[in-house]
C-alpha cells in the first residue's frame, strides 16, 4: 500500500477562447469544509450546463488536504498553510500535497483559497501587501488584487500577515525562517500570481458555504469568465470597506499568562484596555486603538498569543 493512501483531485473547465487562469481551492485545512461544499455546487452547475465558461480556464480543488479532510481535522501531519513549497524529501503527507499543489498554482494567474475559522464572526478576506520591492514579499499587482478582493462580497479586509510574522521571528533570532509563514496565497504571489484567502465564517456557520459560493460566482464574473455580465461597483465597495493591517504579535511567555476576557478576533481595543495578565501579575495593555486578532487561549509558551491590527485607509485612498 502507498505511504499515503489518498489521491489528489482537481476539476478543470477550459474555454476555446483565451482568458484568465483561475484556481479555486478548499479544505487546505481539513475541518474547514465550507469551500468544499461551495466548490462542489459550482462544479455541478458547470457539469449540468447551467454555467458555461466564456473564456479562459478555471480549476477547482474541492479538497486540497485529503488526509486532514478524511480525519475531519485541521492538519494531516502538519499545517499545509505553513512553509508551503515543493520538496524532494517527502516525509509528511503535506509534503506530498505541496509537490502536487504548488505546480498547479504556478499554472494559474489567480488563486481564491476558501477557509473558515473556529469562533463566531463575520467573513473577511486576507490580502497581500501593497506594491513593494522588499525581500520578504515583493509584489507589483496590489491594485489588481484589491479589485479582486472587493468583488467577493465581504466588507472586512486584512493585510500585513507575512511582514508581521517575519518581524515576530526576528525578535526570536529567527529572521531567516520567515518562509515558515508562506501558505497558499504567499506561494501564489511568489510565482507571479495574485491571490486571496477568504475566511467565510466559522466552521459551523450554516451560512459559510453560501458566502463561499457567492464569492466563487463573483470571482467568475469579475474576470469575465461567464456568458452573462454582473459587474461589481468597486468604488462603492471601496467606500464601504473596513481595511485592517496586522502590525504586532504578542507572545505567551508563561503557562499562567491569561486573557482578561474571552476575546474573539476583531474585537475592538481602546488604548489602555487590559488584554491580559502575565504570570507575574503585570497587565498586558493595548498601546493604541485597534483590534485583537487570532487570540489563542491554548497557545504554547514562546509562541504567538495574539496579533494586533489597526485600521488603515489603504482601500479608500486608492479610490
Amino acid at each position: 500500500m502507498s505511504q499515503f493512501p489518498y489521491q489528489f483531485q482537481s476539476y478543470q473547465f477550459a474555454s476555446p477562447q483565451a482568458g484568465p487562469r483561475l484556481l479555486i481551492s478548499g479544505a487546505v485545512h481539513g475541518d474547514e469544509t465550507c469551500g468544499t461544499q461551495a466548490i462542489r455546487r459550482i462544479i455541478q452547475e458547470f457539469d449540468s450546463g447551467q454555467l458555461l465558461l466564456k473564456r479562459g480556464l478555471v480549476t477547482f480543488v474541492p479538497v486540497a488536504n485529503a488526509k486532514a479532510y478524511a480525519q475531519q481535522s485541521r492538519f494531516g501531519d502538519r499545517n499545509l498553510n505553513r512553509c508551503l513549497q515543493p520538496t524532494t524529501e517527502v516525509q509528511e503527507f503535506e509534503d506530498a500535497v505541496a509537490n502536487w499543489l504548488c505546480p498547479l498554482m504556478a499554472q494559474h494567474e489567480i488563486l481564491l483559497d476558501l477557509h473558515s475559522f473556529r469562533d463566531a464572526g463575520q467573513a473577511f478576506a486576507m490580502m497581500g501587501p501593497e506594491d513593494n520591492q522588499g525581500t520578504i514579499e515583493p509584489f507589483t499587482q496590489a491594485r489588481e488584487e484589491e479589485d479582486f478582493a472587493l468583488c467577493l462580497g465581504v466588507q472586512r479586509y486584512v493585510d500585513g500577515w507575512l511582514g508581521t510574522y517575519s518581524r515576530w521571528l526576528s525578535t526570536h533570532g529567527k529572521s531567516d525562517q520567515w518562509k515558515f509563514g508562506v501558505g497558499t496565497t504567499e506561494y501564489m504571489r511568489s510565482v507571479g500570481g495574485r491571490a486571496l484567502t477568504l475566511e467565510c465564517g466559522s466552521h459551523l456557520d450554516p451560512h459559510a458555504p453560501e458566502v463561499a459560493y457567492r464569492a466563487i460566482r463573483n470571482a467568475l464574473h469579475h474576470y469575465d469568465l461567464l456568458d452573462f455580465a454582473q459587474a461589481t461597483d468597486l468604488a462603492a465597495a471601496r467606500a464601504q470597506a473596513e481595511m485592517l493591517s496586522l502590525y504586532h504579535v504578542v507572545d505567551r511567555l508563561h503557562e499562567n499568562d491569561e486573557f482578561s476576557r474571552d476575546w474573539r478576533s476583531f474585537d475592538a481595543l481602546k488604548a489602555g484596555d487590559q488584554i491580559g495578565t502575565r504570570a507575574d501579575g503585570s497587565a498586558v495593555l493595548a498601546e493604541i486603538d485597534g483590534y485583537i486578532v487570532f487570540p489563542d487561549t491554548h497557545a504554547q509558551v514562546g509562541t504567538e498569543w495574539f496579533y494586533l491590527a489597526r485600521r488603515t485607509e489603504r482601500l479608500q485612498r486608492k479610490a
